[in-house]
């Protein structure tokens, strides 16, 4: 299978967002409720939220809450429960666990060598759709993971193999393009949205889920994840981290682009 990991990333706070930012957390556990069994005082957890990490203390329904694993630290640990193109958070971390699944992984960063990457192109001064093509024997890409939007979706199209999809989890460029519907017809081609395939979808993101989808799709994510961070060939990469007070200077940077990996804000 080959993998096609595209750079950049933006997603629209999900409907129930909580009224304070910050979708991912960790901490200790303080308290728990009267019928909640796995979890107890003292555990080492993170979790992903629908808004209020950046808060002191959070809430988080049983099912939402994930055990940090051994290896990673409990600050690296943050950005864990967001599965981490190329370059940025979500990049980073779907190159490592496709090649922990067998994957021949494509990447429009010219920098994801050391991450696991076959093949790093230089979307910037490269054609990346003719180099996949050259890389592939002409045939393309299995799945191409995108964070940019409407300025790629053609070219997407153009980089896929046939009876192949095009996964969209962001829309950095915006959300209207012209495409030319002939080679997804003439290829037999599919675009999926983020979260529209299945609730039991570990790759779909989960922030954007009803709380009543969230725990399935967390019990995959511990299933089939969780092995490849506890053996160690999956890692989290942090880029820097910045105290909750510079939490501006944080965004700054992130909405920059010009980082490889989490940002994280540490209390």
């Amino acid at each position: 299978m080959g993998v096609l990991i595209l750079p950049c990333i933006f997603y629209p706070p999900p409907e129930d967002a909580n009224s304070y930012p910050g979708v991912e957390c960790l901490g200790i556990i303080e308290s728990v409720g009267e019928n909640v069994s796995r979890w107890k005082v003292g555990d080492k957890v993170c979790a992903l939220l629908s808004g209020g990490g950046y808060a002191e203390k959070v809430a988080v329904p049983a099912t939402q809450v994930l055990l940090i694993p051994s290896r990673v630290s409990l600050s690296d640990a943050t950005s864990l429960p967001e599965i981490h193109g190329g370059s940025s958070g979500i990049g980073t971390f779907a190159i490592q666990i496709a090649k922990f699944n067998g994957a021949k992984v494509f990447v429009t960063a010219a920098f994801c060598k050391d991450l696991g990457a076959d093949i790093c192109i230089n979307y910037k001064t490269e054609d990346f759709v003719a180099r996949v093509m050259e890389e592939s024997g002409g045939k393309g890409v299995d799945v191409i993971l995108d964070c940019v939007g409407a300025a790629y979706l053609q070219r997407n199209l153009d980089s896929l193999n046939v009876n192949c999809r095009l996964l969209m989890i962001g829309a950095v460029t915006g959300f209207v393009a012209e495409l030319n519907m002939g080679a997804m017809f003439a290829k037999r081609l599919s675009i999926q949205a983020e979260g529209s395939k299945l609730k039991h979808d570990a790759a779909t993101a989960l922030r954007t889920r009803s709380v009543e989808e969230k725990p399935a799709i967390v019990n995959e994510v511990e299933k089939n994840v969780w092995p490849a961070i506890m053996s160690g060939k999956v890692k989290p990469v942090i880029y820097q981290q910045f105290p909750l007070g510079e939490a501006a200077e944080a965004h700054r940077l992130m909405e920059s682009g010009n980082h490889i990996g989490k940002i994280l804000l540490i209390p």
